[in-house]
């Protein structure tokens, strides 16, 4: 059997080849309102789609939605979903001092601090907490992280 050239093996490559994106983070809440409270009163976010079951905010690039968990393990199949997993979301800010004044405000809107504020050895400050569900988050300013007008975020330039 003939063996295929290799630029037809690079060309069947390239059409299996996925653009590195992510489309959607959705996170399971037990309480949609109560999710919708802490993301609008701590982070200042606005829904761009709502119902009884999820929320959508359109962000920089991604669409970012909380979803009642039993609605989630119904969509998906699957079943105990913990209320949250070995993973953080990260938002970064543009300025040092913005970490605890950040923090400060979600924490009024219900988060709970896991990680006061402080200077990790690679530079920067961070801080971690947990919103009402028990998600992760990180707030983070770091010097290395530039932060265009949109509000993307670049790696290590």
């Amino acid at each position: 059997m003939a063996k295929a050239p290799a630029h037809a093996a690079r060309a069947q490559q390239k059409d299996m080849d996925m653009q590195q994106q992510i489309a959607v983070v959705t996170l399971g809440v037990s309480d949609l309102e109560r999710s919708k409270r802490f993301y609008r009163d701590g982070f200042g976010w606005r829904p761009v789609f709502e119902n009884e079951e999820i929320i959508f905010y359109q962000m920089n690039g991604l669409v970012f939605g909380t979803w009642l968990k039993g609605s989630l393990e119904e969509d998906t199949g699957a079943r105990d979903l913990p209320a949250s997993g070995a993973m953080s979301l990260a938002h970064n800010v543009s300025g040092e001092g913005e970490v605890r004044a950040v923090m400060k405000r979600l924490v009024a809107a219900g988060a709970t601090v896991l990680r006061e504020a402080d200077a990790p050895p690679q530079g920067g400050v961070r801080g971690y907490l947990a919103d009402p569900d028990g998600h992760i988050w990180e707030i983070a300013w770091n010097p290395a992280w530039p932060i265009d007008e949109g509000g993307h975020v670049v790696f290590g330039e």
